[in-house]
């Protein structure tokens, strides 16, 4: 069966008001809140929130026998990205680019 482009899209058999296409799409300027935030999909709290009374328990490992610190990005990275131990200091692959 042809399908002819240059016939008008709209008849009259499919055509529904608007009100019945509003009725079908939920209202997403409406004041309820979604408690399944896709933006914040692990509860996170949102930046300006007050976290003066938290105390966080982190472990800090010193830099290990096959680690080094870049002294120009100030990452520790693995004795296999050092590019070379300049008068500074050791320098990584990404930072003498």
């Amino acid at each position: 069966m042809a399908t002819d482009y240059d016939a008008p899209r709209k008849t009259d058999d499919d055509s529904e008001s608007i009100e019945a296409l509003k009725e079908r799409v939920p209202d997403k300027m409406s004041g309820t809140v979604d408690v399944e935030d896709a933006d914040n999909p692990s509860g996170f709290e949102l930046p300006g929130a007050d976290l003066s009374d938290l105390e966080l328990d982190v472990v800090v490992l010193p830099p290990q026998e096959d680690e080094f610190t870049c002294m120009n990005c100030f990452l520790v990275k693995h004795r296999s990205q050092l590019d070379h131990d300049g008068a500074d200091g050791p320098i990584c692959a990404e930072c003498s680019a």
